[in-house]
């Protein structure tokens, strides 16, 4: 198999993919940021924000393929990382001629159009969710034959999510909070949402496609199947409305992804489904 290379090898989404890339027979490479995966394989310290670094690895790894998975939810280099860092990804996926997977996000809406599909423009109303809209503008420009993925809540056995990691908190005492009762996601395994890219990967549609799970469930109702899943009990699990915050919140926004199951083999499992399956 032609050689693949992942960028944030060593996150939620970026493990899974490696894990299922090798067992595919791909040649596996990718990118950390603070610590490689603990997997086996060929890892490369990058900041994904430094244009000359992004060509430079590019240039010595020439794979055939890339899955951007890279990014961060907040702090002083977020912008960086997922808008710059998006747009020198697809400068150097284009310099080398490599295929390109854009891994985007539900957060480039403002959750007042439901259900959103592949036609739907952005209107981000967090830092977050524009940056992942410059991203995706950036991306297209740059490598139009590009598959743009737009997912929601990343749901994974191992390593564990955050979403996951906060409700065995919470469910455990470990730590005190709420989920909400009133916002709207339509979450994904990870394993699912990783086979998909590597099926993208390998063809060639090209622009935004919607990759998400089954089910729209709201944080809270989310949690409770967590928590079951995990034999914890739900009734431990506190319930709050976004109106409690003090920022904006997309409240509710359903990915259509009826494209990507007309068009992919990978089965888009609804996350009740998912989590009633063995790993």
């Amino acid at each position: 198999m032609p050689r693949l290379l992942i960028t944030g090898a060593s996150g939620t989404l970026g493990r899974n993919v490696v894990r299922m890339a090798q067992r595919q027979g791909w040649d596996v490479c990718g990118t950390y940021h603070t610590a490689p995966p603990p997997l086996p394989g060929q890892w490369h310290r990058l900041d994904v924000g430094d244009r000359d670094a992004v060509l430079a690895l590019v240039r010595l790894t020439q794979p055939a393929a890339i899955i951007h998975t890279a990014y961060m939810y907040r702090g002083a280099a977020m912008w960086a990382t997922n808008a710059d860092g998006a747009a020198f990804v697809a400068l150097a996926a284009a310099e080398a001629g490599a295929r390109l997977v854009h891994i985007s996000s539900d957060a480039v809406f403002d959750g007042t159009s439901n259900p959103y599909t592949e036609t739907a423009r952005p209107s981000p109303i967090t830092h977050y969710g524009a940056a992942k809209a410059a991203a995706e503008t950036a991306v297209s420009a740059i490598a139009p034959q590009a598959a743009i993925v737009r997912t929601s809540l990343i749901i994974s056995r191992e390593p564990l999510d955050p979403q996951t990691r906060l409700v065995l908190d919470l469910a455990t005492g470990r730590r005190a909070g709420h989920l909400f009762t009133d916002q709207y996601r339509c979450p994904i395994g990870a394993d699912d949402l990783a086979e998909a890219a590597l099926e993208l990967a390998a063809n060639d549609f090209a622009g935004v496609i919607n990759v998400a799970g089954a089910d729209a469930l709201t944080r809270y109702d989310l949690g409770s199947l967590i928590a079951g899943a995990y034999q914890l009990d739900p009734a431990k699990l506190a319930g709050a409305s976004v109106a409690t915050l003090s920022t904006p919140a997309v409240v509710d926004v359903r990915l259509d992804s009826s494209l990507a199951r007309s068009l992919l083999k990978t089965p888009l499992r609804g996350i009740r489904q998912w989590l009633g399956a063995e790993a």
